[in-house]
């Protein structure tokens, strides 16, 4: 097993250091980023909407074998972020985003994708363990997947009223998880088969409850025509980007 420690984790690094194209991207002023911010609110639940249902909820079944199973999987991830959110922020969020003020949705969308970057690296590392082309085949699509959530994550962490230099921290600290993923599995092999086959739902429940409890009300705060045309093509774009990742598989 030591052969495959050095390219798994460089793999992962790699994966992880995606997170930072988010202050490339937008790196522009702040009154100009903060009227884009919608757009890629929109993207991320697109995306988040596109890789739940096209890729992690196929993935389940394939894994559990029972739908009635994942299922009762989802829901339970939907309550458990229900729940979280509720513990977080008992009250309503009626204040308007500042940086003392974090709209919970930074921070529930920081747990989930935590929880994602962990298992890409389980994924990643276990492809490894199987056939060293098949983890760099494996790494590609994961890094490919990257590249526009972690944009629209860095989005999401903005618009929930972190700064820039704080979006971009907790945003790459969550993708080093995918790291720990990695460790995890490379030391205890095929055993972490069990936990990946609960994590799955359950992280798809987390990105379901994200885009649809909190991403697309944001959505609709947006009376404006125009820009609610603009939001739905990128809200669309983000569901397309996920369905075309499907070709990579």
């Amino acid at each position: 097993m030591a052969d495959y420690w050095f390219p798994t984790i460089l793999a992962v690094i790699v994966v992880s250091c995606v997170s930072l194209l988010g202050v490339t991207t937008l790196a522009m002023n702040t009154d100009r980023l903060r009227r884009g911010l919608l757009y890629l609110v929109s993207f991320a639940a697109g995306a988040l909407l596109g890789d739940a249902f096209l890729h992690l909820l196929p993935e389940a079944v394939h894994d559990v074998g029972d739908v009635e199973r994942v299922s009762a999987m989802i829901l339970f991830g939907i309550v458990i972020f229900f729940i979280l959110e509720k513990v977080l922020f008992w009250h309503h969020c009626h204040l308007p985003t500042h940086e003392q003020h974090k709209h919970p949705v930074g921070i529930m969308n920081l747990i989930s994708d935590g929880i994602h970057n962990f298992l890409d690296g389980v994924i990643i590392a276990g492809s490894f363990l199987v056939d060293v082309q098949l983890g760099i085949a494996t790494t590609v699509a994961v890094l490919l997947h990257e590249i526009p959530q972690e944009i629209g994550d860095f989005g999401i962490l903005l618009h929930s009223g972190y700064t820039k230099k704080k979006a971009l921290f907790f945003n790459f600290l969550t993708a080093c998880l995918a790291i720990l993923g990695a460790v995890v599995t490379l030391a205890v092999g095929e055993r972490i088969e069990g936990l990946v086959r609960y994590v799955v739902p359950l992280t798809l429940g987390g990105f379901i409850y994200i885009a649809a409890a909190d991403l697309i009300p944001e959505i609709h705060n947006e009376e404006h025509t125009g820009r609610s045309v603009l939001q739905f093509i990128f809200f669309i774009l983000g569901i397309l980007i996920m369905a075309l990742l499907l070709l990579l598989e």
